[in-house]
């Protein structure tokens, strides 16, 4: 009576532990599920890294508007208040406010003057003519915000790349929820026919025991299989901006391999390579800066002024000037030139970078694309290797049946099942991770999936950078 009880009690537990797996599916937040293309696409709108990286662009941004400011004249404002008994300053004043008079060239006037006050007005203008240093800045300043552009357009596809890695192991995580119950059913049979064996005086009662105990097991399995899909739905959902869970579509469509010839040149544009380029022509800029730093600048300027003895802005007094300049640093101890020196050892060293990186790039397509015939074969070998699996399982149980294989057999014979289920989901989720992996290091992830076109045109050029000096080049 007790091992009936035992037996009832395992099998009760066994359909109390496997929830329906259409029930946990109803956790998830999205009604509809989201497929692959879908999932990329709200990613790149509410990643929380990726907004980060947008504001860090549209700050590169600004530096083209800030270094082009420099080309425009400077206009200032000042006001000034003084209260002095300073001979000079009151003398100078007392001329600027126009109420100079033969008194105050009277011996103790200049020596020793009464205390003077001075509210002092002005305007003044400053327009750079010749600054070969502000245009070639501001070429440089072009050429970092459009570096910035195309290591923003990686950061994007390096975020599609973690999304359609986390989509497809939410995907295996779903695959692997179906294998565990695949499991729990089959040992649930396996414990059905071992516990008819033992009624009918056909079977051992130790056959039984061993029967629940796989069958326990299993649920244990099953119960951190579903785990492990909540977690990767959760997961998923961080990566599209969400504290919640997401649910994906059940048909993960599987990229295309194309003409290897497809992904080596188009790796050559891609957008991490175009940055370091930029990075590269940017360095080739400094060293026109600093080449530059041996020219002088050239420029012009004004000012309007106004002085009153008793009020702020008043004009008792009015004067004005016009003037030019020009700034030319002769002697520094040699510090431009080291400038210059170490801006082409700049050059060169982002020109091995460059070269580094397109030869990396090149073998890295290479790699994944043999990853790809690896996985291929291996999932076709996982394939074969289930259905020998389940076809022994099959002949086991029927021998288990007719009293020809003991029951550490058939468990053993499922144990191998199992095995190769779980074989062929992991090999399936490696052969499409795969293709999605070659199509990232050729840059061409986003198209190949047909999401919009995350590049943005690079900053246009503008007509201040293109007047370089030829002295400056």
């Amino acid at each position: 009576m007790k091992q009936k009880a035992f037996l009832l009690l395992a099998l009760w537990i066994g359909g109390l532990l496997r929830p329906p797996f259409e029930q946990l599916q109803s956790y998830a937040h999205a009604a509809e599920a989201l497929t692959l293309v879908q999932a990329i696409a709200m990613a790149l709108d509410e990643n929380h890294e990726l907004r980060a990286a947008a504001h860090s662009l549209a700050a590169e941004r600004e530096n083209i508007g800030v270094a082009r400011s420099y080309l425009w004249p400077k206009i200032s404002l000042e006001e000034r208040s003084l209260r002095t008994n300073n001979p000079t300053y009151g003398f100078m004043a007392k001329l600027n406010q126009e109420r100079f008079t033969m008194q105050d060239f009277a011996i103790n006037s200049l020596n020793d003057p009464d205390a003077i006050s001075d509210y002092q007005s002005s305007v003044s203008l400053e327009q750079p003519l010749f600054a070969p240093t502000i245009t070639i800045g501001l070429a440089m300043a072009e050429t970092a915000a459009a570096a910035k552009e195309n290591e923003v357009a990686r950061k994007k596809e390096e975020v599609s790349l973690q999304v359609a890695r986390m989509f497809h192991a939410l995907d295996s995580a779903r695959e692997y929820v179906a294998v565990a119950d695949k499991g729990v059913e089959n040992r649930r049979e396996h414990l059905r026919i071992a516990n008819l064996r033992y009624k009918n005086d056909l079977g051992l009662y130790s056959d039984t025991l061993r029967a629940a105990t796989a069958l326990s097991e299993a649920e244990q399995q099953a119960v951190s299989a579903r785990k492990n899909f909540q977690v990767a739905g959760r997961a998923l959902g961080l990566l599209l901006g969400r504290t919640e869970q997401v649910a994906v579509a059940r048909e993960v469509s599987e990229l295309s391999l194309k003409e290897q010839a497809y992904y080596l040149t188009a790796v050559q544009e891609r957008a991490d390579l175009l940055a370091l380029a930029q990075q590269h022509e940017n360095a080739k800029l400094n060293v026109r800066l600093t080449r530059a730093n041996f020219l002088p600048s050239v420029g012009i300027g004004s000012s309007y002024q106004m002085n009153d003895h008793a009020r702020l802005l008043g004009d008792e007094g009015q004067s004005w000037q016009i003037m030019g300049f020009m700034k030319w640093e002769m002697v520094d101890g040699g510090r431009r030139q080291h400038e210059k020196t170490r801006a082409q050892y700049q050059v060169n060293e982002a020109a091995e970078y460059l070269a580094a990186m397109k030869k990396a790039a090149a073998f890295q397509v290479q790699e994944a694309l043999l990853s790809v015939e690896e996985t291929a074969t291996n999932l076709e070998l996982a394939r074969t290797a289930l259905q020998s699996a389940e076809e022994c399982l099959r002949l086991v149980q029927v021998r288990y049946e007719n009293s020809l294989s003991p029951m550490v057999d058939l468990l053993d014979a499922q144990v191998a099942v199992d095995r190769a289920r779980a074989n062929q989901v992991a090999r399936r989720n490696d052969h499409s991770l795969a293709l999605i992996n070659v199509s990232f290091v050729s840059g061409t992830l986003l198209r190949d999936l047909g999401v919009p076109d995350v590049r943005q045109a690079a900053a246009t050029p503008s007509e201040a950078s293109t007047i370089i000096p030829e002295a400056a080049k």
